[in-house]
């Protein structure tokens, strides 16, 4: 069954070279092996793999969460914030407050961006330790 294997997400991009400057600039990952018209990125638990599309940016939904720590949380913010990202926020039911970019819902912190083709990511506590 499929629940047995690794999975990996997968982000399109419409310019690999600007991806990268992104992703290893940006963002501060380093490239793993180069695959065939793509790079694949390791995280701690895995990876992911951008490549270029012609479909690049039009899933408007968040395509990879990175999950985070509580303790960890506001050092990643701070580090990506220096690195010029730009933190959405959007409307959302229940009780959640935005802070400079930064959703709380008392049990859990988020903050959303997108790279330069508009794939949304998101980075929030992973919920193990009181967000």
């Amino acid at each position: 069954m499929l629940a047995d294997h690794a999975a990996m997400p997968v982000l399109a991009v419409t310019d690999l070279d600007r991806a990268r400057a992104f992703y290893e600039g940006t963002l501060g990952f380093s490239s793993g092996p180069e695959v065939p018209e793509g790079v694949l990125y390791r995280t701690s638990n895995g990876g992911f793999l951008v490549y270029p599309s012609a479909y690049a940016g039009t899933n408007k939904a968040t395509a990879i969460s990175f999950q985070l720590s509580a303790d960890a949380f506001d050092t990643e913010v701070a580090a990506l914030r220096t690195a010029g990202i730009q933190f959405q926020t959007f409307d959302l039911p229940g009780e959640a407050t935005w802070t400079d970019g930064v959703l709380s819902d008392g049990s859990m912190r988020a903050a959303w961006f997108t790279d330069p083709d508009g794939n949304v990511l998101n980075v929030e506590t992973d919920g193990r330790d009181g967000g």
